[in-house]
């Protein structure tokens, strides 16, 4: 307890195959079956899986042909974000319920700080058994959650029991619990960056630990300081309620490669149309424009233009797209367009002043 004197009980709550199970519980025929969000059988990428797909290797962000070659029993569903959004919305409600300090990260998953919390609950384990009750009663789904003492280790916490489950980390855990966690699993890490440190003699988190700050500021530059704090336990950043949204866009695969610039133009008319809602929704506008280009062969390249002014209208959002595709000849047919508004105007938010007092119970 002396080496974290301000302890503070995080909660992250992350719903299992999310997308998947809000479609297996609309959608009875597809319970216990493989299935696939978003894509097709012939083009596309999977948005989400159903655990009986996963045991095939099926994933997010997987090519749909891939996916079924891997699986050819998979049935996909078209996504319905409509209703995602509307579940997702009666599960903050429930984490309301407990705290105010909830920052959502997406639709299926979010931090809370239950140092404080509306059912005086000393203990973060039992809310969090007690939240995810309720996400079920309410809801029909299965969440998992990790507690532990900052929004670090209570990430990593929470993919350990999935699905339907949970995991703490007390603070007398905090550093085995580390030194014992692969490099590949501590969250943040991705697959080329845990290969470099394995090529740096670093496998685990004992590993990762013995190595100054200096060596990790070299070969890392300024994550290695991120990677030095983290593999002692400290991580200070707050639970944001107010967590500022950085970007607004929408993207489309197309069922067939397109070159004609007027097919183009089509596409691009209604993704600028769908831009322009989701900005009108959250009271946005920004500054920079980005239009995202996939190739038929799978590369990716954007153009972006930052303007004086701030717009979210869809008319003025589709003439700088359209000047961004006429910016340089296309270079081959086109899978995919997207369109992006970003660098906001700057909202001045209260500030989290919330103090957070010692445990002396716990978790």
């Amino acid at each position: 307890m002396d080496f974290y004197p301000h302890i503070r009980k995080i909660i992250h709550v992350d719903m299992d195959a999310f997308y998947a199970s809000v479609e297996q519980k609309d959608r009875p025929e597809l319970k216990g079956q493989p299935i696939a969000v978003g894509g097709s059988s012939q083009r596309g990428v999977v948005a989400a899986a159903s655990y009986e797909a996963r045991k095939f290797g099926v994933r997010s962000a997987l090519s749909s042909v891939v996916a079924k070659r891997n699986c050819p029993e998979l049935i996909f569903v078209k996504p319905r974000f409509d209703r995602y959004r509307e579940i997702s919305n009666q599960i903050r409600e429930i984490f309301h319920e407990f705290t105010d300090l909830v920052e959502p990260l997406s639709l299926d998953e979010a931090y809370l700080d239950v140092t404080e919390n509306k059912k005086d609950q000393e203990s973060a384990t039992y809310l969090a058994r007690d939240i995810r009750n309720m996400i079920y009663e309410k809801t029909g789904l299965y969440a998992s959650a990790g507690i532990s003492i900052n929004k670090f280790l209570a990430k990593v916490a929470s993919d350990i029991n999935k699905p339907n489950g949970q995991k703490t980390i007390s603070p007398k855990e905090v550093i085995p619990f580390l030194e014992g966690l692969e490099i590949g699993d501590f969250h943040g890490i991705g697959k080329k960056t845990a290969e470099k440190m394995n090529r740096l003699g670093i496998f685990n988190g004992a590993d990762l630990k013995s190595r100054s700050l200096e060596f990790l500021l070299q070969h890392f530059g300024k994550r290695g300081n991120h990677y030095y704090q983290i593999v002692r336990g400290l991580h200070l950043s707050d639970v944001q309620p107010t967590r500022i949204r950085k970007s607004v866009g929408a993207e489309r695969t197309f069922s067939e490669n397109l070159i004609a610039e007027n097919d183009l133009l089509e596409k691009i008319d209604h993704i600028a149309d769908e831009v322009a809602a989701r900005l009108k929704k959250h009271q946005l506008s920004g500054k920079t424009i980005t239009l995202k280009i996939k190739y038929s062969d799978f590369t990716i390249k954007t153009r972006s233009i930052t303007l004086e002014d701030n717009l979210s209208q869809k008319n003025k959002i589709y003439n700088y797209a359209v000047a961004l595709l006429r910016q340089e000849s296309l270079e081959r047919s086109v899978r995919l367009l997207g369109i992006t508004v970003s660098n906001f105007r700057t909202e001045v938010r209260e500030e989290n002043n919330f103090i957070y007092r010692q445990l002396k119970i716990p978790f």
